[in-house]
């Protein structure tokens, strides 16, 4: 499935690291980041998390929600969100069916070889559940900023 800006986001039920149920319709009225990412604690995705964590405030200013989602359980993002103090929660989408909705799982080519993964991919979703971008070139290191911008 291929997501555009400014069509409807796709709505979905799924649990975070507590074993709570996340729905995307639960935010409406709000503006949402919701940022795929490949794995926890892995440098790539702990630079962005931190960025996100340390930018905080900024984002809540703006108004955002944010959302993290990776294919990890949610006893791993528990120990990730422990381990780096994150102040938001990470969507354990461990059948992968976030992912396949928003496209972000996908063939995948490293060093020559090939293989099914998480395509680092953000979505900021309107007050009313529009797409209202879509970053897929992440700065890991300087992902509020992208946000912000």
């Amino acid at each position: 499935m291929t997501i555009e800006i400014g069509q409807i986001a796709p709505d979905f039920n799924a649990k975070d690291q507590n074993g709570d149920t996340i729905t995307l319709s639960q935010f409406k009225g709000k503006k949402v980041v919701l940022y795929f990412y490949p794995r926890d604690s892995t440098p790539g995705c702990t630079a962005q998390a931190c960025d996100l964590r340390d930018n905080y405030q900024a984002l809540l200013d703006q108004g955002f929600v944010i959302l993290g989602i990776s294919t990890d359980t949610e006893k791993k993002h528990q120990n990730f969100i422990a381990k780096y103090d994150l102040p938001f929660p990470l969507i354990a989408d461990t059948e992968k069916e976030v992912h396949e909705l928003y496209g972000t799982w996908q063939l995948k080519k490293f060093m020559g070889r090939e293989s099914m993964g998480t395509v680092r991919t953000t979505f900021i979703i309107d007050e009313s559940g529009v797409i209202s971008d879509i970053i897929s070139k992440v700065k890991t290191k300087a992902h509020a900023e992208q946000i912000l911008k």
